[in-house]
């Protein structure tokens, strides 16, 4: 300890950037791996909540063990910088690897992972302390450690979403945090070369690091690319990691089939999306009345509009997709705007890529049809876009006896999901309808109508050209088997956020 006290102030600011560092950099591990846990498993309150907690945890465990290290706090120090680097440069990759595998194998190398990088990072911190105490008191060093562990704290936290998950998505996030974790043990190695017992192994075994890093980074595109085929059953032939999510399009070497997937889950096949989209518009859209001005909320991929561009009497569509990648890929990526057969460029449309809670929530105009067309609430945000307040507002901007629909989930996957949907309308709307069509890609699928002042028809008649929906189809999906009849299910809200619940529990998640 005597020999840390003549370290310089170089020595000692070199120090202080690395303690900065290694609180941004566990920081940035825990969200990388939370976030690849909420892409594969879904359950982002979960994953989020049980990786911060095993982390800190893990950070604690570690804490205590660094007390059983050598006295060399310096080496100590570095040798855990190593070993960071290594494990947690490779977590996202080698998450992405196992997944496919079973599901057990995963979640034991998720909580592998968490526990290595949570103890390696908490026995930095009383390192660092340890080494600061021998040149300034014990006070100062806390308190110097502590403001920086939280300064990089902030740093990484910010990072992570607005340039590291958007810029080089997950994989090479990590292998980019990695490389900023053995450059700092470099430079450790470098500026304290005359306190290490190894400083040329050290430096060998760093170098070797940074070279595979280095290497993982230059090809991350192709390694996210083979990391991702264990994802999926096709071919990719487009992927976008955008601010809110992931879009991935495939292709099928069998018969040309295209999909959809936005964070792992499919949103439709070009197979048998027309069942879908049909199922959705026309039978709001056939109900007699004013249709002239119809919003969908969702719906980026164009084939909504596709359908409802059939009807000549709507003169304006306003479409509300909050992520303007989504709507781009849509108009620009030709099986996609083959498929939508160009609908986002009708001059009829006008998007608007902003959040649908913020949008409706303001002053507007009118609409006759409102197209809910979200994906199934499968995380807390998407959740409050099925709530009895979301119904409120959009009851608020709809014309008098307007009409909405909204896609329910399955009765027979999330049969609760679905009736809470349901009951959740019924406790805004006046006159609610549901209605189910089986759909390959998805099995048995729901919708539900809901209607202002006045009762939704049950004979309906579709004067458009459609390729599944017809008047004895409708009244066929009006009719649901025991197994999927309505059961005793809570309105949903945004203070009781209910329906987010049910969905995991129908899925036993």
């Amino acid at each position: 300890m005597q020999a840390y006290a003549q370290l310089s102030k170089k020595q000692i600011g070199i120090l202080l950037i690395s303690i900065l560092i290694v609180a941004l950099c566990g920081i940035a591990y825990q969200l990388i791996i939370s976030t690849v846990s909420s892409y594969l498993l879904g359950n982002s309150v979960y994953q989020f909540s049980l990786t911060i907690g095993f982390f800190m945890f893990a950070m604690g465990v570690g804490s205590y063990l660094s007390k059983l290290l050598s006295d060399n706090l310096i080496q100590n120090f570095i040798t855990i910088e190593i070993a960071i680097s290594l494990v947690g440069g490779v977590c996202s990759l080698l998450l992405f690897m196992v997944f496919p595998m079973v599901r057990a194998l995963y979640d034991a190398t998720m909580y592998s992972l968490i526990m290595v990088i949570g103890a390696l990072v908490g026995m930095e911190i009383p390192i660092l302390m340890g080494i600061l105490a021998a040149k300034q008191s014990m006070r100062d060093s806390i308190a110097h450690v502590m403001s920086l562990d939280y300064l990089g704290a902030l740093i990484g936290a910010v990072a992570f979403p607005l340039f590291l998950l958007p810029q080089l998505g997950l994989i090479r996030s990590s292998f980019a945090i990695g490389l900023i974790t053995i450059l700092t043990a470099l430079t450790n190695i470098y500026f304290f070369k005359k306190h290490l017992t190894s400083p040329k192994l050290l430096t060998a075994i760093s170098l070797v690091i940074l070279l595979m890093l280095m290497v993982f980074t230059i090809f991350g595109t192709q390694l996210t690319s083979f990391a991702e085929k264990h994802l999926y059953f096709d071919q990719i032939i487009y992927k976008k990691q955008t601010p809110y999510q992931k879009i991935v399009i495939t292709k099928s070497i069998i018969n040309n089939e295209h999909r959809l997937y936005i964070d792992g889950h499919i949103q439709f096949s070009s197979r048998d999306e027309y069942r879908y989209h049909e199922s959705l518009v026309h039978p709001l859209l056939s109900i007699p009345g004013d249709k002239s001005r119809v919003l969908i909320l969702g719906g980026g991929d164009g084939l909504a509009v596709r359908e409802i561009l059939k009807y000549d009497d709507v003169k304006e569509i306003h479409l509300v997709d909050i992520d303007p990648a989504m709507t781009s890929v849509s108009k620009n990526i030709h099986v996609l705007a083959e498929l939508n057969q160009n609908s986002l460029k009708n001059p009829k449309l006008t998007i608007f890529n902003e959040d649908a809670f913020t949008f409706i929530n303001q002053a507007g105009v009118f609409y006759d049809r409102v197209i809910i067309d979200m994906p199934d609430p499968h995380n807390e945000a998407i959740n409050k876009l099925y709530s009895k307040e979301f119904y409120t507002m959009i009851r608020k901007r709809m014309s008098p006896n307007g009409i909405i629909v909204s896609q329910s989930s399955s009765p027979f996957f999330t049969r609760q999901t679905f009736w809470c949907i349901q009951e959740t309308l019924n406790a805004v709307f006046e006159n609610t309808l549901s209605y189910h069509v089986n759909i390959p890609s998805f099995g048995d699928w729901g919708f539900n109508l809901a209607r202002l002042n006045a009762t939704i028809p049950t004979d309906f008649q579709f004067k458009i050209k459609t390729r599944f929906l017809d008047n004895s189809t409708m009244h066929a999906a009006m009719i649901f088997p025991k197994d999927i009849q309505k059961t005793n299910v809570p309105i949903n809200t945004i203070m009781e956020p209910r329906l987010y619940q049910l969905y995991l529990e129908d899925l036993k998640i």
